[in-house]
Parts: C-alpha cells; structure tokens; sequence
C-alpha cells in the first residue's frame, strides 16, 4: 500500500480523518508523548481558522491558550504515553510509534485515514495511513495533534520538576542543555532518565 493512496481529496467531506503527532523525541528524561484528533474531512478549516500550526512555531502561552479551542472543535483526541523503560527496552523510534499507535487506538471514533507525521507508517495500525514529512508544517490536524501533544508534555515537565528540582525541568523540558548534563554529573539520574541515551549512557557506564 503506498503512502499516498489515500489522498484527502478521495474522502467523502464527512469522513473522519486523523493527525497525529508525537513531542519528546530527543529528551534525555521523561516519557515521548503522542496525540491523536480526529474530525470530520469538511471541519478541517475549523483548525487554520483558530491559527493552529506548527507547535515549534507558537510561544508556549498562544499553544496553551489553543488547547481548549481545539478540544471545542475537533471531534475526538487521544493520548498515548509510552514511559522510559519502554523507550529503553525498544528504542525511541519505536517507543514513538507505538505512542502513536496507542493514541489512535484509543480515539472514541475510527477515522478513514489516519495523517502521520514523519516518514514512518505506523506498525499493526490496521487502518488507512499517509506518512507526511513535516506533517505538523503541512497539516492542521497534525498540527493540532502536535499543539496538544507539547502543552501535556510540558505540563509534565513541571509537575516533574516539583519532585525533581535539581534538574531545571520546568524550563528544559527534558531536552539535555548544559544545566542539565551538569545536574546528572552532579545528583546522577532518576527513575525518569532514559539510560539508553549516549550523554546518560557515557555519564552513567550504563551501556
């Protein structure tokens, strides 16, 4: 099945189409989060017009201020969480998938086709998927997936960084900037760190 051999255009206006996005990928600490919304094909515009698009190109509070607008407009979301033995155990990329798997899985309504960011179909998906390379730049469904994948990433970041204080999590989110390393150099790593990571692996002796 090619990736595009379920074309937009092919869908009734009221088919049910899916994005879905992941955040998280490159963090040393914390779970990769995935997000599924689904939709009706003739809602979509619903998303532009709310001036939902790409995550990385929003400032944390307009991405928190759309959260609630687009949970009003789409018809279904979901989250999948995949923690960091998971990620550990199987490796990021796949910890990424099965999040994603996991998010669509769960939505309340089976869409038709399910818009995937990046370039890797999502396995044991046993629906109609289109792979879209920066997806989150190209689609306002993904775009929406990833708007509310980073505001519940973010959020527990700082709900985390209440229990962990050492390592500046509220403001890095888990990603490795200096202040973090030097935290693992000094206090080590907690249950939430992902070993498997060459800059906690190297530190730690751990692989």
């Amino acid at each position: 099945m090619r990736d595009d051999a379920f074309a937009l255009e092919s869908l009734a206006p009221t088919a049910l189409v899916a994005g879905v996005d992941e955040v998280g990928r490159g963090c040393l600490f914390g779970e990769v989060v995935a997000v599924a919304v689904v939709m009706p094909m003739h809602k979509i515009h619903l998303l532009a017009d709310l001036g939902v698009k790409d995550s990385k190109k929003l400032s944390p509070k307009k991405r928190e201020a759309l959260v609630p607008q687009i949970q009003s407009v789409v018809r279904d979301y979901a989250v999948g969480a995949v923690d960091v033995a998971t990620i550990d155990k199987i490796n990021i990329l796949q910890a990424s998938l099965l999040g994603m798997y996991e998010a669509i899985s769960t939505l309340k309504f089976t869409p038709e086709l399910c818009l995937v960011d990046g370039n890797q179909r999502i396995p044991h998906l046993d629906l109609p998927q289109t792979t879209m390379i920066q997806g989150d730049g190209r689609s306002p469904l993904i775009a929406a997936a990833s708007i509310l994948a980073k505001v519940w990433r973010d959020q527990k970041m700082v709900e985390y960084s209440q229990q962990y204080p050492h390592y500046d999590l509220e403001h890095n989110k888990g990603y490795g900037t200096k202040k973090h390393l030097r935290a693992i150099e000094q206090y080590g790593i907690t249950p939430h760190h992902r070993r498997s990571f060459a800059p906690i692996s190297r530190q730690m002796n751990l692989f």
